[in-house]
């Protein structure tokens, strides 16, 4: 067995390995400056292929270092590419698997968390927001993230922030209050209460001024007082989007996570791939801690407990096993007792 640390020293000396990986990255390079509106359809199809022919790690790292290259630059990139780019993502997430958009998602927070932290003076914040926001519309990502974020943004409230909440709402303020109107008000509500405390703070009135106009637009449904929003391109590729994936499952595919969990990935591990989570306890426990540890059954009746003596269940943990058995609604429900 090689650790995973000694693998990765290993694979960085193989030339074969980087002359391979070279040749992946021009070809995926090649596809990603080609792409387009037009040819998104061929161009997610050889995607696809490249996925099937090589490692799902090494085309995960191509992709989002490439995409990351492309969009993540110190002037704002125009929408549609921007869109477009986002789509292709969406497109793989939905039809390869969850990984694939859950890579990409967790290097785009931690980029964005990494630059909101330093004064950069470019645009990489609002084109790493723009990726997020997209990911959102195209149903990459759960709503929880949006308003993560937005809370975050509000709590520190300067005149970065302001500009940042304001293009983050211009982009998906109506799909959040579709997804959780509820959400969008506290945050409103909490918005309103730190542009009222931070009122002497800013020399110039009139960004929060229009920060708060914007949100009680929201709050009142009327796109026709935000300026330059406008729905139809997005909904557009959304129709696309729709052809183009192979499967019906388009909200399952969601990933629901949240600020925090990404940006502890490498510490807790990532729930939100399967096989990927780790609770952060040792594999290999002392035996004292294992005879303390009481196995839990949870509340049964006692004509379940009665049922597993009739069936000669003497032990503990033949007990647990058959009444989580009888007690399940379903084969998932089962499945996550036994676990536990």
């Amino acid at each position: 067995y090689v650790p995973p640390q000694v693998r990765r020293a290993q694979e960085t000396l193989d030339d074969k390995k980087r002359e391979e990986l070279g040749r992946l990255k021009k070809m995926v390079n090649g596809l990603i400056n080609r792409l387009s509106e037009p040819n998104l359809s061929s161009i997610s199809g050889q995607m696809e292929e490249l996925y099937m022919a090589n490692s799902r790690k090494d085309m995960n790292d191509t992709l989002t270092d490439i995409l990351m290259n492309a969009c993540v630059t110190a002037v704002a990139m125009p929408a549609r590419l921007m869109m477009e780019h986002v789509l292709l993502v969406s497109i793989l997430h939905h039809n390869v698997g969850i990984e694939v958009g859950a890579h990409f998602l967790e290097a785009v927070v931690k980029k964005f968390d990494e630059l909101s932290k330093s004064d950069a003076e470019g645009k990489e914040c609002e084109n790493l927001l723009a990726l997020v926001a997209h990911l959102y519309n195209f149903h990459v990502v759960h709503c929880l993230l949006i308003f993560d974020i937005l809370k975050k943004l509000v709590s520190t409230f300067t005149e970065k922030e302001i500009e940042l909440i304001l293009f983050l709402l211009k982009n998906v303020g109506f799909s959040l209050r579709k997804d959780d109107a509820l959400a969008l008000k506290e945050l409103i509500t909490e918005a309103q209460r730190k542009a009222s405390t931070a009122e002497k703070k800013f020399q110039d009135q009139t960004r929060v001024r229009f920060m708060l106009e914007t949100m009680l637009a929201l709050r009142n449904n009327d796109m026709r007082k935000i300026p330059g929003y406008d729905p139809e391109p997005v909904e557009r590729l959304r129709k696309l989007q729709r052809a183009l994936v192979h499967s019906s499952s388009g909200k399952d595919t969601q990933l629901r996570v949240s600020l925090e969990s990404l940006l502890s990935a490498d510490q807790v591990g990532r729930w939100w791939i399967v096989g990927s989570s780790w609770s952060g306890a040792p594999m290999i426990s002392d035996t004292n801690s294992k005879t303390q540890q009481k196995l839990h059954v949870g509340k049964v009746s006692s004509k379940i407990m009665e049922l597993a003596r009739k069936q000669r269940m003497n032990t503990d943990i033949r007990r647990s096993i058959f009444c989580v058995l009888m007690t399940s609604e379903d084969f998932m429900d089962a499945f996550e007792k036994l676990l536990k």
